[in-house]
């Protein structure tokens, strides 16, 4: 897992690093079903923990779409990140890109508590669901490279994201691409140091209560 979500290694990549390293043989196949196999425990984790997480006192929330194909297709991903923590909030999968997605991805948003501030692009769908699910909430709409306040923070981690994507070629099915882009944000929140948050994970910045060895056995559990 580590291979596959921090160094951006296709599955090829990682079978042959194994054997090569090791002289395990495995197929490419084999490698991404691990991937697949960690969504649900993942999940299970992050129901169990979301409670303990405290974003109430967010300063802002940086809101996202980019695109992601999916069998050939064109179908648009939304996250929403905290400012501070850079714990992902949420993601929202979809073929449309349009209000009712914004409202999909801020309506979960909202169990994590109200920001001072959204910050999303100029793009028009967000700004009824902005006022009505995060009323009172200062919304900021940025217009690359002519607003003092950027929206640096999530297209930054968007291109961290594409890059991890394109590695992994695009994905074959809806229920698939879910899986793994969950397993990613999973990854991404609970497992993987941060060098901007003194080795600690957006998880643990943000409330949740687990050690290096939790971490660990997360890993060898599925």
């Amino acid at each position: 897992l580590n291979l596959y979500f921090l160094n951006n290694s296709s599955t090829r990549k990682i079978s042959q690093f194994l054997y090569i390293t090791y002289n395990i043989r495995v197929s490419h196949v084999s490698v991404a079903s691990w991937a697949k196999k960690f969504a649900p425990l993942f999940d299970s984790i992050s129901n169990r923990l979301s409670s303990t997480i405290d974003l109430s006192s967010s300063d802002e929330w940086h809101a996202d779409e980019t695109v992601v194909k999916i069998n050939g297709k064109k179908h648009y991903l939304w996250f929403i990140i905290d400012s501070e923590t850079r714990f992902i909030i949420n993601f929202h999968l979809s073929p449309y890109r349009n209000s009712n997605q914004a409202f999909s991805l801020f309506k979960r948003a909202k169990e994590f508590g109200t920001p001072n501030t959204i910050v999303t692009d100029r793009y028009w769908a967000y700004k009824v669901p902005v006022k009505s699910i995060f009323n009172g909430a200062k919304h900021i709409r940025v217009e690359s490279f002519k607003d003092d306040i950027s929206n640096n923070i999530i297209e930054s981690f968007h291109k961290e994201f594409k890059a991890w994507y394109k590695s992994k070629r695009g994905f074959n099915c809806f229920k698939s691409a879910n899986n793994l882009i969950a397993t990613f944000a999973f990854f991404f929140n609970y497992i993987r140091p941060h060098s901007s948050l003194n080795n600690l994970t957006p998880a643990q910045v943000a409330g949740a209560k687990y050690d290096d060895r939790a971490r660990s056995n997360w890993l060898l559990s599925a």
